[in-house]
């Protein structure tokens, strides 16, 4: 049984990792702005040294290995920003570290994991090949660790410190906290953190249209898959098939109820945060965002919503930014 599978994430877990993650990283900002009349709290990981909040579970992780552990190396599964994660964690802690990425992930996040020093092995996404069993024949290969990009206890703990910054911040300003945190999902890892993190506060996950398989495992309250005929989607980091034991364990028992968005309503929130908080966001790093802005979820002046990730090519983003639509 692997360590992966002899725990589970828990708050303690949590406070843990927030504590090892600020001995490293500054707290992103918390940005106040209104939306449909209400003021609401930005979190703005988009702004962490890779460009995503993956950095949080990565380093988490990666600092919990052994020292045979950490000679035998790592592998991840990612299209792109848990990869970065990885990466950026294991050059600092010295250890060797191989990533699992689709061939259609985009240039720019296969550029920067390269860049950060890791090996990385492609699989065919759109053919439908399996990359976590292409992880697995690695780590079995290699003697390697699993760093999963979501069905890691370390990695869920170390995307809840997200929430636990909310909350000094929210504080710090007079306030008691969220009630509420909006949030993109993919496979459901920093969903379940912010669960954890935040037992008071109403947790809502958002996914692409197409996409949505937590949204429609909550509502049957079994683990569901993406179809097979699954649209396209810009929302490359949400492009998870389905979520995993561990994490619906906590979703299901924490989170109510999940939200899709289209790809407009994706477009509009990321011009909306470069016009009004002078941030770039990938399509993904926008999908919460998407949801408030359409108004699908409420917002009452102490919601929190996640800013995910930045690490979008120039060219993308100015045909969003140069078609309304």
């Amino acid at each position: 049984m692997t360590a992966q599978q002899m725990r589970s994430p828990s708050p303690e877990g949590v406070a843990r990792a927030e504590a090892k993650i600020a001995q490293l990283l500054p707290q992103t900002p918390l940005l106040e702005a209104e939306i449909n009349g209400h003021t609401v709290w930005s979190k703005a990981d988009c702004l962490q040294p890779i460009g995503a909040f993956k950095i949080r579970g990565a380093w988490h992780r990666l600092s919990d290995l052994s020292e045979a552990e950490r000679a035998a190396g790592v592998v991840g599964v990612s299209s792109g920003n848990h990869a970065q994660g990885v990466a950026w964690a294991a050059r600092r802690l010295g250890i060797r570290a191989t990533i699992v990425m689709p061939v259609d992930a985009p240039q720019v996040k296969l550029a920067a994991t390269r860049a950060l020093g890791a090996e990385v092995v492609l699989y065919d996404r759109p053919g439908g090949e399996d990359r976590d069993a292409v992880a697995s024949r690695l780590c079995a290969e290699r003697g390697a660790t699993l760093v999963h990009a979501y069905a890691d206890p370390w990695v869920i703990e170390g995307q809840g410190s997200a929430g636990l910054e909310i909350v000094a911040q929210m504080q710090a300003r007079g306030l008691d906290g969220p009630t509420r945190i909006v949030t993109p999902c993919g496979g459901g890892g920093l969903t379940a953190g912010l669960a954890l993190a935040c037992p008071d506060a109403e947790v809502i996950p958002v996914e692409p249209e197409g996409w949505d398989d937590v949204c429609r495992s909550l509502a049957s309250g079994e683990i569901q898959r993406v179809a097979a005929d699954a649209p396209p989607t810009a929302c490359d980091a949400l492009q998870t098939p389905a979520t995993w034991p561990i994490n619906f364990a906590v979703l299901k028992e924490r989170c109510a109820y999940g939200l899709a968005v289209s790809p407009a309503e994706v477009r509009a929130a990321q011009r909306w945060a470069f016009s009004v908080l002078h941030l770039v966001l990938e399509p993904g790093g926008a999908a919460a965002l998407a949801a408030v802005l359409a108004g699908k979820a409420p917002v009452d002046g102490r919601t929190a919503i996640m800013l995910t990730g930045s690490n979008t090519d120039p060219a993308s983003f100015a045909k969003v930014l140069q078609n309304s639509d």
